[in-house]
């Protein structure tokens, strides 16, 4: 017995060791590639507009939540260059890019390993670069949109600040906790099938609670706490700062944000790796 269970210890240790986690991303970075491309490409086969499709969404999106908070209800940031609508829509798809990011990477993710059950039942196959895949395509549409918000920046004579040179440092919070968590729901889907529905619900809350279309500043006191526990917001404040305003991201709390995201992006890749071995049982 006690040879099992220091067997297992030993193993949960080597999983959450990253060095394990990096030398698994290098063994099948071509195959993380390869369904990456598949991802993306399997979107739009077949479709006229092809990739523009990535940009309608958020876009029509923007168009809404403009009207409304912009529109009727006169939001604004006090960061902003101006009280301009097109300064505010900006501010707004900076903040809705990097959500989006995450939002679709934790809600495909959920479903990743349920509908490939012949993956699963093959043993060489490694699982967990499905998830990985999902958070690849999810970064080339944050960047497609990224690229059209600072088209639009420059357009509107905004400049393009030297800052946005530290974009994947701000982004690593957003990849870290979008992976750890998509390893988690990915996992748990196997097992529990209602976790796509809960995982929409939760995603909508943690939408309205991220200072995407309403700045922190306006929030009173005694609910902004609960707004700054959202693992989104700072990404968000983070990503306007050196996208659209030529400022720093905040430190420190930026490196104690991607430690605290790294040891999730950690912990899910360990939970995933300890529970596939049930799920070829379950499929």
């Amino acid at each position: 017995m006690a040879v099992l269970v220091s067997t297992r210890t030993e193993g949960i240790f080597a999983l959450l060791n990253p060095l394990h986690l990096a030398r698994t991303l290098w063994r099948h970075r071509e195959l993380i590639v390869q369904l990456t491309r598949r991802e993306i490409e399997g979107r739009y086969r077949g479709a006229y507009l092809g990739i523009l499709w990535s940009l309608a969404h958020p876009l029509l999106m923007l168009t809404v939540y403009t009207l409304v908070f912009g529109v009727i209800f006169q939001s604004r940031w006090p960061q902003a260059r101006s009280d301009s609508l097109a300064d505010f829509a900006l501010i707004l798809f900076a903040g809705l890019s990097a959500y989006s990011c995450f939002s679709e990477t934790v809600s495909r993710a959920a479903g990743s390993i349920v509908s490939v059950p012949n993956y699963v039942k093959k043993v060489i196959f490694p699982l967990e670069v499905l998830p990985i895949s999902i958070l690849g395509a999810a970064l080339f549409h944050m960047l497609v949109s990224i690229g059209v918000l600072l088209v639009a920046h420059l357009a509107l004579g905004g400049g393009m600040p030297w800052t946005v040179i530290l974009l994947p440092l701000v982004s690593l919070p957003l990849i870290f906790l979008a992976l750890g968590i998509a390893w988690f729901v990915a996992s748990l889907g196997v097992y529990i099938r209602d976790v796509g529905q809960a995982i929409g619900i939760v995603l909508q809350v943690m939408f309205f609670l991220t200072p995407i279309f309403y700045s922190i500043e306006i929030i009173p006191e005694p609910f902004r706490t609960l707004v700054l526990f959202n693992p989104m917001a700072p990404v968000t404040e983070n990503f306007r700062r050196v996208l659209l305003w030529g400022q720093l991201p905040s430190f420190p709390g930026t490196l104690w944000w991607i430690l605290g995201t790294g040891a999730v992006m950690m912990l899910g890749y360990a939970w995933f790796m300890k529970t596939r071995k049930g799920f070829a049982d379950v499929l």
